[in-house]
């Protein structure tokens, strides 16, 4: 039966798909810890004690990419060019969605519309890390070699969005409310097509490593567009509402460390 643990299953027995599934997740990550270092270094005065938030952040996202790079070196692989079309994090980039990277690289502090407009695309990949990571920790959370990779870094996502989540509302009772709801449907309307988009990509790819029949990839390209149109039709508005979390101060303390991998 077609199931998405079956579809993990394939992607997790075979070395080349799960190189090529490390390499762009590591990718991700890794760029993600780069933009959140470069916004805590340009936070306004005004907002720097947010700076050691952004920071762990980065170091979260950095961590999560020396993880997957490890799980690879524990298989005696090494990482794989990651296709452009599966770059998930560049082609939000590209769309506008967050702070551009020619912004983050100049030595100019942000503005505070810039600090909301990142943690409000921040709280809205945060969504898509954390429900994704839910899926493989339910399904992998005791396999023997990926397990603790999984639950650390969900935890982690996690952590991740109930700060985006207090440090939002922090703002719009401080009169940015209509600028943060604008600026978070702006953004998940563009991430669930990108998200669409990239993931028809991946699959793709997954399909001619693993040598998947014309109607195996074509039912879950049928998958991968129903969930867009869900999305597109109202399942869009999960990732723009705010609620105080029950973890509060989630970013408070330094990051974890990585697991390690035998």
């Amino acid at each position: 039966m077609l199931s998405a643990k079956s579809v993990f299953q394939e992607i997790l027995a075979n070395d080349e798909s799960f190189a090529l599934f490390c390499s762009i997740a590591a990718s991700g990550e890794s760029q993600g810890g780069w933009e959140n270092a470069r916004i805590a270094a340009l936070v306004p005065d005004s907002e720097r004690e947010l700076a050691p938030k952004i920071t762990r952040h980065g170091a979260d996202e950095d961590k999560h990419g020396r993880i997957f790079t490890a799980l690879m070196k524990k298989r005696g692989l090494d990482p794989v060019p990651v296709p452009p079309e599966t770059d998930y994090t560049m082609l939000l980039e590209k769309n506008g969605i967050g702070l551009a990277h020619e912004q983050l690289g100049r030595d100019e502090r942000l503005t505070v519309q810039d600090v909301v407009t990142y943690l409000s695309h921040s709280r809205v990949t945060e969504q898509r890390a954390s429900e994704q990571m839910e899926l493989l920790r339910k399904y992998f959370a005791d396999h023997p070699d990926i397990g603790r990779a999984v639950k650390q870094i969900s935890h982690d996502e996690d952590n991740h969005l109930a700060y985006c989540h207090e440090e939002l509302l922090r703002f719009a009772y401080a009169g940015h409310g209509r600028d943060i709801q604008r600026t978070l449907r702006a953004c998940a309307l563009a991430e669930i097509r990108i998200y669409r988009d990239v993931s028809l990509a991946v699959m793709a790819h997954m399909g001619r490593i693993l040598g998947w029949s014309r109607a195996k990839s074509a039912v879950l390209a049928a998958g991968i567009h129903a969930m867009y149109a869900y999305e597109r039709l109202g399942g869009w508005r999960r990732m723009v509402s705010l609620k105080m979390p029950e973890r509060r101060d989630a970013l408070g303390g330094p990051a974890s460390a990585a697991p390690e991998f035998a």
